[in-house]
């Protein structure tokens, strides 16, 4: 088996077994080219690279002022791919296995307030014709449930048409979770089909694009919220779908949730990855402090 093609098969096993989307496999192949080069400058292999020489890339890339974040998935992308080498025998070891990834720096989610959803939401409202009504039926459904831009935009055309209290969201991996859902959400969607199938063929997707029988990309979703956070005087910048997911979460946390629930809706395998969210914790047992204790001034 030949370099590229111990490549081609790590990468058919991320997508088959996985279920690794489109954008990361691109992202793993990325990282081992430029990998590749690195060790090709040396006179290196990707199949004969030791510890030194990802040690020595790491170093590398440091130098080149890339960010923690930035190495550590390279790094990630190194030792899955080497970890799946040595399980399909084709090396003895992993040379990645006993390397420390980058210390990342402490990043707290950004959210909007409450108020800030609130404003957005009236905006989209006053928005006409379709464009309008796929800004409301994405901000209420994103900000009801917590879900990815790309679980949102998976959505079929039928998603949310019953009078059932729960969605069946399929996430990153393949992996299936019951998401609860508001009246809001399901009567924005509602009038959103409604318009987009008035004397059409039915759409397969709940977010239909230009094309009617594709679903709307994740560029024209996050253009109209442009649109919204501009016609809500918030700064475009500051709006995301990803933003409305830890607003979701953040907001949940403030009023009483807990993070194992939160950990459910949210779709993490690991609650390590839920536990970002608890800053929002602190400051709501700090107020709890200085609202009821005898002693706090």
């Amino acid at each position: 088996m030949t370099i590229d093609s111990r490549a081609e098969a790590f990468l058919e096993m991320l997508a088959a077994e996985r279920g690794a989307a489109g954008n990361t496999l691109t992202a793993y192949q990325a990282d081992l080219d430029d990998f590749t080069e690195f060790l090709a400058r040396r006179g290196g292999s990707l199949s004969q690279a030791d510890e030194a020489s990802v040690s020595a890339y790491m170093v590398f890339l440091h130098g080149q002022g890339m960010a923690a974040r930035t190495q550590a998935r390279r790094l990630s992308a190194l030792r899955q791919f080497y970890l799946f080498l040595l399980r399909e025998g084709l090396r003895e070891d992993n040379p990645v296995a006993e390397l420390a990834s980058p210390r990342l720096p402490q990043v707290l989610p950004k959210y909007l307030s409450e108020a800030e959803v609130e404003a957005l939401l009236s905006a989209a409202r006053e928005m006409p014709g379709l464009p309008g009504l796929k800004a409301v039926a994405g901000l209420e459904i994103l900000y009801a449930s917590g879900l990815r831009v790309s679980e949102l935009l998976a959505l079929p055309a039928q998603a949310l048409s019953t009078d059932a209290v729960m969605l069946l969201v399929k996430g990153k991996g393949g992996k299936e979770r019951m998401i609860p859902l508001s009246d809001a959400a399901r009567d924005a969607a509602a009038r959103m089909r409604e318009a987009i199938m008035e004397g059409r063929p039915a759409a397969r997707y709940l977010f239909v694009g230009r094309d009617r029988r594709q679903a709307m990309t994740r560029q024209g979703f996050a253009l109209l919220l442009k649109q919204v956070a501009l016609k809500a005087n918030i700064d475009p910048a500051r709006l995301s779908p990803h933003v409305l997911r830890h607003s979701f979460a953040s907001h949940l946390l403030a009023h009483g949730a807990d993070l194992r629930s939160l950990q459910k809706l949210l779709g993490h395998a690991d609650i390590a990855t839920t536990q970002i969210y608890t800053h929002v914790l602190a400051e709501r047992l700090q107020r709890l402090v200085e609202a009821h204790h005898p002693l706090a001034v």
